[in-house]
Parts: structure tokens; sequence; C-alpha cells
């Protein structure tokens, strides 16, 4: 019990680690937004750990972006922009897709507990963690913040599904193309040092249980 703690916090504490340098390191794009490859120590998490440590990563990793709307841990300038016009809202924009993420990635691969080629399973949550992503996060926008004049001027005209293809577009396939292959070869290596294998036996006993 005592050594799957430690291991649980000394995990968590890396993958919180990667994700305040893989936010320092986002990519920004012409439209606003960023090529991120934070959606990757989630997908770890949600595989490695389990549903809630998925979340939790997840959250942390909403926590991080709605402070890079104020320079803190990297920066945002369309978050700078969304918390002049409501930081609550800015606030849930940037945290809920975040924590949903890790959420729903823990919950698919769980699912996935009968899918016997292990790679087939990381690979598939590689791809989710980025789609879902981008999915939640522009659907979040658009759907708090698309009735604002800084919205309207930044979608200049353009239907909702319109922007978000050519918004999301290149940064969107780029991260996906990364959380696919890097994801699954971190997934693989775990699952080959036993570490995959052993979290979902105790899973499995404490359901039995």
């Amino acid at each position: 019990m005592r050594n799957r703690k430690i291991y649980y916090l000394v995990v968590h504490s890396v993958l919180i680690a990667l994700l305040i340098v893989l936010g320092i390191i986002n990519i920004p794009m012409p439209s606003g937004l960023y090529i991120t490859f934070n959606m990757i120590p989630v997908a770890v998490a949600a595989i490695a750990l389990g549903t809630y440590s998925g979340a939790f990563i997840g959250g942390v990793w909403g926590v991080i972006s709605f402070l890079q709307c104020f320079g803190i841990l990297g920066f945002s300038a369309m978050g700078a922009q969304l918390v002049t016009i409501s930081p609550f809202l800015a606030f849930i924009q940037r945290f809920i897709p975040r924590l949903l993420d890790g959420l729903i990635l823990g919950i698919v691969f769980d699912a996935f507990k009968n899918v016997k080629h292990f790679p087939i399973k990381v690979y598939i949550i590689g791809f989710l963690a980025a789609f879902l992503n981008t999915l939640l996060f522009m659907t979040s926008l658009v759907l708090l913040f698309g009735s604002t004049e800084y919205m309207q001027n930044t979608m200049a005209g353009k239907g909702v599904l319109l922007y978000i293809v050519t918004a999301v577009g290149v940064n969107g396939l780029v991260e996906m193309l990364f959380s696919t292959v890097l994801t699954g070869a971190i997934g693989t290596a775990l699952n080959e040092a036993g570490l995959i294998e052993r979290r979902m036996k105790t899973a499995f006993r404490r359901k039995e249980a």
C-alpha cells in the first residue's frame, strides 16, 4: 500500500512537472491558438494511474492554462483577452475541457480492458487525448464567448463550424499526430514494464471487493 502511494506521488509529480515545461514551450499560431502537447501527460496519467488520476492531471493542466491568461507559466494571448471579458467564464473555458479530457480518457481506456492487443488501446487513447481536447476546448470557447465582440471579430463572419475547422487547422492535426505516436509509445513501454497490467489488476481487485 505504501509503495503504491509513493509510486502515485512520484508519477503525479513527474507529470505535473512535464505539464509546466510543455506549457512554457507552447507554439503560437496565427489564429491566436497554440500547438500544445500537454494532453500527452494527461493521457499517460489516465493509462498508467486510472480515471481519477487522468481527471486530476487534466485539472492541473486546466489550472496552468488559466494561469497563462495572466502570463504565468507561459502566455496565452487569446486567454488574456477572454479574462478581460469574464475571468469566471475564462476559468471555466480553460479548466473544464481539460479535466473532462482526462476523465473521459480514463473511462475509455478502462472500457478497452477486453481488447487483447494493448498497443491499439494506447494509440487510440493518444489520438482521443488531442481530439477531445480540441473538441471540448473549441466548443466551450464558442458556447461561452461566441456572442462577444472579441469572438465575433475573431470569427470574421464565419459560421461556427467553419471557424473551428479553420482555426484549428494545422495545429490540431499536428497535436493529434504527436499525441497518438508519443502516447502510444509511452503507454506500450509502461505496459512492457508491467506497470499498466499491475494497475489494471489492482483496480479489478477493488471492484471485486
